[in-house]
């Protein structure tokens, strides 16, 4: 397994937000995390990114223990993350926006590909690689985030609720990219309220109540399951 969660336990003060969280994510999987506001799908990300330190449990990348390595090593190690509101430097063009994902690379060749590589997924922002990121659309904003994530390279990317605030057609097309991205070969773990397309294009998926896995399954398992069905889908 590419990334492994064992048993994780994280807390915010006294209160515990993750109990005992055990999650897999294969090479070349998107596995994706469901749930309610509150459950714990950021916050698992942020034990991952390195961004909180866990109580107990541990997370193993690539085979090597992580679990109190600092985010900027985790970075290097291969795991970036688009975050939930996008994060994007709203001063800075797309071009900037773009160059600041690939601050931990030195191979020039390699980062000007990936370059073309994002411009190649993101049209749009070819198109405005000179403008400011704050005066983006919500839809191309989400890009620059997605897009500044992939120019680490990542072997690990982490999409933190990719579809937030955006349009209906903006969301296919968000989810559509997602997938491509995944083809081309970067593994992916999705946290999503959007459980129809989330689960439409995971693999495999875990849902997340306040704090504890209750399910897991592949996506199409889960999307024909009467309980997340009646919960996360809007369908009795």
């Amino acid at each position: 397994m590419l990334l492994e969660i064992d048993n994780l336990t994280l807390r915010y003060g006294r209160i515990e937000a993750l109990h005992g969280i055990s999650i897999t994510v294969g090479e070349g999987e998107i596995v994706a995390l469901i749930g309610a506001n509150g459950a714990g799908k950021t916050t698992t990300m942020r034990a991952v990114s390195g961004l909180r330190p866990v109580a107990t449990g541990t997370v193993r990348f690539a085979g090597e223990d992580i679990t109190n390595l600092r985010a900027d090593l985790r970075v290097i190690r291969g795991i970036c993350q688009s975050p939930e509101g996008r994060g994007i430097f709203p001063g800075m063009t797309v071009l900037e926006n773009l160059d600041m994902g690939a601050y931990t690379r030195r191979d020039t060749a390699g980062i000007a590909a990936d370059l073309d590589r994002v411009f190649g997924l993101f049209p749009r922002l070819a198109e405005r690689r000179k403008q400011a990121g704050g005066t983006l659309s919500g839809g191309e904003q989400q890009m620059l985030a997605v897009g500044r994530a992939l120019m680490a390279r990542p072997k690990l990317l982490l999409l933190d609720e990719p579809s937030m605030g955006l349009a209906p057609m903006v969301i296919q097309q968000i989810f559509e990219i997602i997938t491509e991205i995944n083809q081309q070969g970067t593994t992916i773990l999705l946290v999503e309220q959007n459980a129809q397309q989330a689960l439409s294009r995971a693999h495999r998926a875990y849902v997340l109540e306040t704090g504890k896995i209750v399910q897991e399954g592949t996506g199409q398992e889960l999307l024909t399951d009467s309980r997340v069905r009646d919960a996360y889908l809007g369908v009795a």
